[in-house]
Parts: C-alpha cells; sequence; structure tokens
C-alpha cells in the first residue's frame, strides 16, 4: 500500500516511478497440467484442457523457491486440468512441503490413490476438495463423463477413510457446484443438480468429509471473463433461488440431527445469489489489488486471477515468470496499472470485491497506514 501510494504520487507529478517491493503473490493456484480424464459439461476451463504443453519441473520449482522467499505462503493445485495427473503429483507436495508452505488440493477424485500416496506430507491447516458435485452415480456420470465409464461415488468416496487413516490432520472436502435448467457451456446444456444437494450432504457425511461446500454454476462470457448469470434459467429464477435455499437448510438440519461435527458451507457467490445483491459484487474500482497478493501459474503461462485462468488480457508472464524474479515483479506492476478491472471485470462476481475496495480506501486515505492487520491470525493463508 505504501508502494501504491507513492506510485500515484509519482504519475500524478510525473516523477520517476518507484520500483515494486521486493514481493511476490501471498498464494497461488498452480496448475501442474493441463490434462484431465474428465469431460464435464459445466467445465470453465474446457478451452485449455489437454493442451501439449508442459511445465519444465525444474524451472516450476525453482520459480515456487523464489516466489517463497519473497512471501509465497501457500499454494492450491488446482486446474485447468487434474492435478493428480501430474507424474510427480506426490513428489510436488512434498517439494512445497520442504518449503514450508501450506497446500491444497482441489481433484475430481478419479486418482485419489495418488492422493493416498501424498497424504502423509500435508501438515494441519492443508486441504483437499473433490469435486463431485452429485449424489447419484446417474446424475454424477452426465456431469461428468469420466474416461473411465464405470467410475462411481462409492469408488471416489471409499478412498476417504483410507486418506483419513494416514493423516487425520488432513481436512477432506466435497464440492458441489450447484447447476439448473437453462445453463449452458456455449452450446452444452448442463444438467441439473439441485434435486441431488441433500442426499450428496449426506453421502459426504457418512463418507467421512470433514464437510460440503455449495457454490453455483459460472461461465465464460465471449471476453474470457468467469461469471455468474442466475438470469439465464429455464425457469424463474426467484423459484431457483428458493429450491436452493431449502435444499441447504435441509441438508444443515440433517448433518445437526446427526450430531457430528460436518459443515454445510456456502460459497460466497452463493450467499450473495440467494440474498440477491450478487450484482454490487461486479462493481470492481480500476485497479485490482488481488493481482500482487494471488495469481495462477499454469503451463500456459502465469495469469492475473483464476477468473482469467487461460486469458491473453490477464497474462502476466511465462509458465516460469517467477525464476526470475526483477522481471516478475516488472510484469506484475504493469499489469496492476494497465488492467482495468472496472472494465474488464465488471460482470465477474468477484470473491475479492470487499478486499479489493478495502485496500482501495486506504491507499487513497491519507491518513497513517495501520501498522497492524485488522483482524487476528487465522493462520489461513488461501486467498
Amino acid at each position: 500500500m505504501k508502494w501504491q501510494r507513492a506510485l500515484r504520487a509519482a504519475q500524478a507529478k510525473g516523477e520517476p516511478l518507484p520500483a515494486m517491493p521486493d514481493l511476490a503473490p501471498v498464494s497461488i493456484n498452480l496448475d501442474l497440467t493441463t490434462a484431465c480424464n474428465y469431460a464435464c459439461d459445466h467445465c470453465i476451463d474446457w478451452d485449455i484442457l489437454n493442451s501439449k504443453v508442459r511445465h519444465d519441473d525444474e524451472q516450476l520449482r525453482e520459480s515456487l523457491r523464489q516466489m517463497r522467499d519473497r512471501g509465497l505462503r501457500s499454494v492450491i493445485l488446482i486446474g485447468g486440468g487434474e492435478p493428480t495427473l501430474y507424474p510427480g503429483f506426490a513428489d510436488m507436495v512434498a517439494f512445497l512441503k520442504e518449503l514450508e508452505l501450506q497446500v491444497a488440493v482441489v481433484s475430481n477424485g478419479s486418482r485419489n490413490d495418488r492422493v493416498l500416496k501424498a497424504a502423509s506430507h500435508f501438515t494441519k491447516g492443508d486441504w483437499v476438495r473433490l469435486s463431485l458435485d452429485a449424489a447419484s452415480d446417474d446424475v454424477f456420470r452426465r456431469m461428468h463423463n469420466p474416461s473411465k465409464k464405470t467410475l462411481s461415488l462409492d469408488e471416489i468416496c471409499g478412498w476417504i477413510p483410507q486418506i483419513k487413516a494416514v493423516n487425520p490432520d488432513l481436512t477432506l472436502g466435497f464440492s458441489f457446484v450447484i447447476t439448473w435448467q437453462g445453463g449452458s457451456r456455449g452450446d452444452v446444456k448442463v444438467v441439473e443438480n439441485i434435486h441431488e444437494m441433500v442426499a450428496a450432504a449426506d453421502r459426504a457425511r457418512l463418507a467421512g468429509f470433514d464437510y460440503i461446500s455449495f457454490k453455483p454454476f459460472l461461465e465464460r462470457q465471449e471476453d474470457g471473463a468467469e461469471v455468474m448469470d442466475p438470469q439465464k434459467t429455464a425457469v424463474e429464477l426467484e423459484a431457483v433461488i428458493a429450491r436452493i435455499q431449502a435444499a441447504v437448510g435441509e441438508a444443515r438440519g440433517r448433518a445437526a440431527a446427526a450430531g457430528s461435527d460436518f459443515k454445510v458451507l456456502e460459497s460466497t457467490n452463493l450467499r450473495v445469489l440467494t440474498a440477491g445483491n450478487w450484482r454490487d459484487y461486479t462493481n470492481q474500482p480500476r485497479t485490482c489489488h488481488m493481482q500482487l497478493l494471488r495469481q495462477v501459474v499454469t503451463p500456459l503461462g502465469t495469469f492475473n486471477c483464476p477468473a482469467h485462468r487461460g486469458v491473453d488480457k490477464a497474462l502476466v508472464g511465462g509458465q516460469s515468470l517467477w525464476a526470475d524474479a526483477a522481471a516478475a515483479k516488472g510484469e506484475t506492476a504493469r499489469m496492476l496499472d494497465g488492467f482495468d478491472a472496472s472494465r474488464e471485470c465488471s460482470q465477474v462476481t468477484c470473491l475479492y470485491h470487499g478486499t479489493n475496495w478495502w485496500l482501495e480506501s486506504l491507499i487513497d486515505a491519507s491518513a497513517p497506514l495501520p501498522v497492524a492487520a485488522p483482524g487476528a491470525e487465522r493462520d489461513d493463508t488461501f486467498l
């Protein structure tokens, strides 16, 4: 914030611009591969899957070392692809833990044998979340189209007790993207699953997951932005929201009646959708400050936000950008100044809306910046 204040003051006076501090993102999404063994009807990254581009493993590790030395504290292995298909998946988890980083994984659950192999490396606060989105095999297979046609939810969930036995400290989540009639990925109509929300929560609890997380379906608009378009339904939006709210309420009631610690969670996008104020979260400041705090590293390059993964206008640099920290800082500074979030993200229901406006207000204020953080440390650096 001090640098941003100095930068804006220099720009206003026409003076030489101060260099960006020796910083790196606090957290990154790391796509280990673009390979995927599913063909999900609701996949937001469909256009970048299964490319022939690969990471250079040693350059990737050097990038991670450089970032760690400059402030990186957590890595989410995700996609862009299925992270467990990366040949060195367990070794990469071990390497990240050697760097003393917090580590999380978002997986489709098809290679839980590799999650099990990596399980002993995770520490308290780390998590693995499986994207399952269904309670029945019929809906699961129609939504995800796994290459292994016999793959079942029973098979996937059967790994959970084994993983927990190896590492009870590892938090395991069941992810459920809510889809409804009328939603689509381009010309592909998505399979509705609202009717499976309660049964999915029951399945997750009985399988030994720590929580189920509900979130609404997102799609990419023509300019590449990842957006929520709840108006795109085959019925009245109010009816869809009412069904979702009823299902979440019933799922929570059943979990409470079971007397377990199992949690039913709602994403920020889902909370603002059901509250009716989701459009407020599309009003962004010109500068997205989160670009400095969180980036996305993929085989296709380094991007400024998960909502613009694989989109040219959001490209900060190459896949090994942070192996050269000086170049990476310069490219990040360029993106902070040149990427107009008020225009490029005007349809994005941004998870960091409040944080960006809070940081903007501190940078614009004339009062001294606070010395201490406004809240207690939660030991959670996954932004």
